[in-house]
């Protein structure tokens, strides 16, 4: 981690989601500080939904820096289908870390939120003192709500325990090693994985969600890891921060530009029945340059041209069977820009 010029301010570092899509990129980046000792917990060992779970951990692992990256996540499809256990166990594991991390006598935890968690109708770019404006958009509002939850008692505990929790919102993630199944996977691997199959079949068309007219920010994945840790280095007060790029794409333009990068040719169908969800998304990102200098490095084309050619290539290496999200990854980092 060469910006940690004065070397990274932990010695033991539990991350949870550590075997996730993001939480492989920031265990990755970590295990290249050679004195850190860096631990991932597994859901089968540790439910973090379970309280006495959440205090074996910390028993056993005595970090003095808790990274908390574990979630229950999906697209709007999944959040529609599970919105009461998308609500409860990203509730329960955010409150339950929090409160043992300050028993267990934690440095510090890096609590990492949603960019769901802002009002449906949040004017653009989104800031962060814009997040207590209004509703989420109901589609993922129980889930955005559940880590909103974890800012409200990371500035509670800071005001009356004194207990250094901070809390990041980042942009929607994408890269390699995203979760491509078709039930429960964001935006960017459902689209590449459709228009990929249907170049295969040889199909006229894909069907997508919505108009097309909804936006979205996306930050790729590695370029979200070196926020993190950036901020779990130096950033140590209650307000939250963005995690972005300051860009926006609609998801009509999005579908264009992957149908070019997969070679897929063929029309786009656009099912009206189905939700848009938030009508746009686009961040500010002025606090995290200047609260602990981070700046995604990534274009957007370049990040999915990555994306797409390791999928592809996990598909033809795996007889074509759905991709795990455990699948190891490829670590690249970002380059500038």
């Amino acid at each position: 981690m060469e910006e940690f010029k004065n070397g990274f301010p932990y010695e033991r570092v539990v991350v949870t989601g550590g075997a996730g899509f993001l939480g492989r990129f920031v265990v990755a980046r970590l295990q290249q500080h050679g004195n850190l000792n860096v631990f991932a917990p597994r859901r089968a060992d540790y439910d973090l939904v379970n309280g006495s779970d959440t205090k074996r951990l910390l028993t056993e692992t005595r970090p003095d820096l808790v990274i908390h990256l574990a979630a229950v996540v999906g697209g709007i499809g999944a959040n529609q289908k599970q919105p009461g256990r998308f609500f409860y166990e990203n509730l329960m594991m955010g409150a339950q870390l929090i409160e043992q991390s300050r028993l267990h006598g934690v440095k510090k935890l890096v609590a990492l939120g949603t960019v769901c968690a802002y009002p449906k109708l949040t004017a653009t770019p989104f800031r962060e003192e814009d997040l207590w404006n209004g509703y989420p958009e109901k589609t993922n509002a129980p889930y955005g709500l559940a880590k909103k939850m974890m800012l409200v008692q990371s500035q509670s505990y800071r005001q009356q325990y004194g207990f250094n929790t901070i809390f990041l919102l980042p942009a929607n993630l994408y890269g390699p090693g995203d979760n491509f199944n078709p039930e429960t996977s964001h935006v960017i691997p459902a689209l590449i994985r459709k228009c990929i199959e249907a170049r295969e079949r040889g199909a006229e068309f894909v069907e997508a969600w919505g108009t097309g007219h909804a936006s979205r920010e996306f930050l790729y994945v590695a370029d979200c890891a070196d926020g993190v840790l950036r901020a779990a280095a130096s950033y140590n007060e209650s307000e939250p921060v963005n995690l972005g790029t300051g860009s926006e794409i609609t998801i009509s333009a999005l579908v264009q530009l992957i149908g070019r990068l997969t070679r897929f040719g063929g029309e786009v169908r656009w099912q009206h029945d189905k939700p848009d969800g938030q009508p746009r998304r686009r961040l500010d990102v002025s606090r995290a340059f200047e609260k602990f200098g981070f700046q995604a490095q990534m274009p957007l084309e370049e990040g999915l041209r990555r994306t797409v050619e390791w999928y592809e290539t996990r598909r033809a290496t795996s007889d074509r069977k759905d991709i795990s999200p455990e699948t190891k990854t490829n670590l690249q980092s970002s380059p500038k820009s």
